[in-house]
C-alpha cells in the first residue's frame, strides 16, 4: 500500500518481531517485557499501563525511533503513540516526567519530518506539536524537554524544535507532501503552535503569513470548513503579534476576512473573524481599512442573526462601538491614505478640492513619499481607468501644490509610467495623463494655463 494513504489502523495490524531487535541489542530485556505487556492489547489495558508506567512506555517508544531505522517499525511505533495520545491528549505531559530529563524526546521526532514517506511525517508533526504544547511553562523561560537542562547530555533545545517545525510547515504549505493532507495538517499544526511567542516570531521572519492568505476564502464542504476555522484561527493568533501587523495590513487580509465573515453559517468561523477584526480595530490603519470596506454594514447585518454565543455577540457589541468612533477619528487625509492603499481609487471630493492638497501637502513626505510611491505603482499595476485616472490626476496636484513636487517625481520615475498612459484607450485616463505630463515638464509655475 502506497504510505501516503496509510492509517494508524492499518499499521497497527502489522506484527513486529520486537524479540528479534532485543536479540541484536537494538531494545532492552526490559523494553522487550514493556511492549509485550503493551502491544495489542484492549485499549482500556493500555490505559491502564500508561497509568502506572507512562515514562517508561515513553523512554521505550522513544528509544526506539532514535535506534531502530526499519520503515515498518518506525511507522509502527508512530502510531502506537498517536493512537495514545488520541485517546488521551493529555498524555503528552508523560514525555515531561522528570525521569526522562536526560531523554531527548523531542530529537526523533524533529529528525523524521525531514525523512521518508508522508505517514512518518504527518505523524510526527501532530506528536511533536502535542508534546511542545503539553511542556511545563517556567519562567524565565523553557529549555530542553520542558526542563530545566541540568545534565550534561546535549538535548535539542526547544527553540531549536519550534524553529524546525516552524521551517517544515512553511515547505509544506508551498509544497505540500501529500496532496490533499498536506496542507490541512500543517495548518492544524500551525493553530495548535501559534501560541507559542518564539512561533508567532519564526513563522513572520519565514514570511509564512502570505502563505496563509489564500486559504481563507468561503468554504462549502465540511473539510474545507475545517481549513478554513483553522487559517482565521492562525490569523487571529497573529493579531495579538505586532511583527505580523505590517504582513496582514499590506497583504488582502481584511478584504477576505470580510468575504468569510459575509458568507459564513458556521459559528465558530464568524467568531474567530470577529474576534480578529476586534484585535486589530485600533491597531495601525486597520480600522480606517474596515470602515473602507463596509465592515460597520456587515456587523449590523451579523447582530440581526441569532448567534448563540456570548462571546461573539460581546465581540459584535465592541466592535460595532470601536468601527463609530474610527469613524468619527477619521479625517479626510486618513480616508484618502486609505483608499490609495487599497488600490480604489475614484472621484471622491477630496480629491478635486484644493483646501485638501493645501492643508495635507506635507503629509506626502512622510514615510519617504510612500503614498506617492503607491499612486506609482497602481499606474504600473492596474487595470482599472478610473483609478489610473485619478492616479494620474493626484500626481499632477502633487506638483501644483508642493515646491519641489516636479523634482521629487521626476526622482521617482513618474514621469516614464505616466507617459505610458497619454495613449490609453480610456480618454478620460489620456486626459489626465496629459494633464501630468504637462504638469511635470512645465512645472507648478505654469499650472494656472493647465486645465485641472
Amino acid at each position: 500500500m502506497d504510505q501516503a494513504e496509510l492509517t494508524t489502523e492499518q499499521v497497527l495490524r502489522r506484527d513486529i518481531p520486537w524479540e528479534a531487535y532485543m536479540t541484536t541489542k537494538l531494545i532492552s530485556g526490559t523494553g522487550l517485557q514493556l511492549l509485550r505487556r503493551y502491544d495489542k492489547k484492549p485499549e482500556s489495558y493500555k490505559a491502564q499501563l500508561l497509568e502506572d508506567d507512562g515514562p517508561a512506555y515513553v523512554r521505550v517508544f522513544v528509544s526506539i525511533l532514535r535506534d531502530i531505522f526499519k520503515e515498518e517499525t518506525v511507522e509502527y511505533v508512530l502510531a502506537l503513540i498517536d493512537e495514545m495520545l488520541t485517546a488521551n491528549p493529555k498524555r503528552a505531559r508523560l514525555f515531561h516526567e522528570k525521569s526522562l530529563t536526560n531523554e531527548d524526546t523531542y530529537e526523533p521526532f524533529l529528525r523524521l519530518l525531514w525523512k521518508g514517506n508522508w505517514f512518518v511525517q504527518e505523524k510526527s508533526c501532530k506528536i511533536l506539536a502535542l508534546i511542545v504544547s503539553a511542556r511545563p511553562k517556567h519562567h524565565g523561560g523553557a529549555v530542553s524537554n520542558g526542563e530545566v537542562a541540568s545534565s550534561k547530555s546535549k538535548v535539542t533545545s526547544i527553540d531549536d524544535v519550534l524553529k524546525g517545525l516552524v521551517e517544515w510547515l512553511c515547505v509544506q504549505l508551498k509544497n505540500p507532501s501529500h496532496p490533499s493532507r498536506g496542507i490541512p495538517a500543517a495548518i492544524s499544526c500551525l493553530a495548535t503552535l501559534l501560541k507559542e511567542p518564539i512561533v508567532r516570531s519564526s513563522f513572520v521572519q519565514a514570511d509564512g503569513v502570505k502563505l496563509l492568505i489564500p486559504f481563507i476564502s468561503p468554504a462549502s464542504t465540511q473539510q474545507s470548513i475545517q481549513l478554513l476555522y483553522e487559517t482565521c484561527l492562525c490569523i487571529w493568533l497573529l493579531s495579538y503579534y505586532e511583527p505580523a501587523f505590517e504582513y496582514l495590513a499590506t497583504s488582502r487580509t481584511l478584504p477576505r476576512l470580510l468575504e468569510v465573515v459575509k458568507s459564513s453559517t458556521k459559528e465558530k468561523v464568524v467568531r474567530v473573524v470577529v474576534l480578529t477584526f476586534r484585535n486589530l480595530l485600533h491597531k495601525g490603519t486597520f480600522g480606517a481599512q474596515m470602515v473602507d470596506l463596509g465592515l460597520p454594514q456587515i456587523v449590523q447585518s451579523l447582530k440581526t442573526q441569532a448567534w448563540s454565543d456570548e462571546d461573539l455577540l460581546e465581540a459584535l457589541n465592541q466592535l460595532e462601538e470601536g468601527l463609530k468612533d474610527n469613524i468619527k477619528k477619521l479625517s479626510s487625509f486618513d480616508k484618502y491614505k486609505q483608499e490609495v492603499f487599497l488600490g480604489h481609487l475614484d472621484w471622491s471630493p477630496m480629491h478635486k478640492d484644493p483646501m485638501f492638497w493645501r492643508e495635507n501637502i506635507k503629509i506626502f513626505e512622510e514615510n519617504d513619499f510612500q503614498i506617492l510611491r503607491v499612486l506609482i505603482t497602481i499606474l504600473d499595476t492596474s487595470s482599472d481607468p478610473r483609478a489610473l485616472a485619478v492616479a494620474c490626476f493626484d500626481l499632477s496636484r502633487f506638483v501644483q501644490h508642493h515646491p519641489a513636487g516636479r523634482v521629487i517625481l521626476t526622482d521617482l520615475r513618474a514621469k516614464e509610467r505616466v507617459m505610458k498612459l497619454m495613449n490609453h484607450e480610456n480618454a478620460e485616463v489620456t486626459k489626465n495623463a496629459l494633464v501630468c505630463i504637462q504638469r511635470l515638464f512645465l512645472g507648478a509655475k505654469y499650472a494656472s494655463f493647465l486645465q485641472a
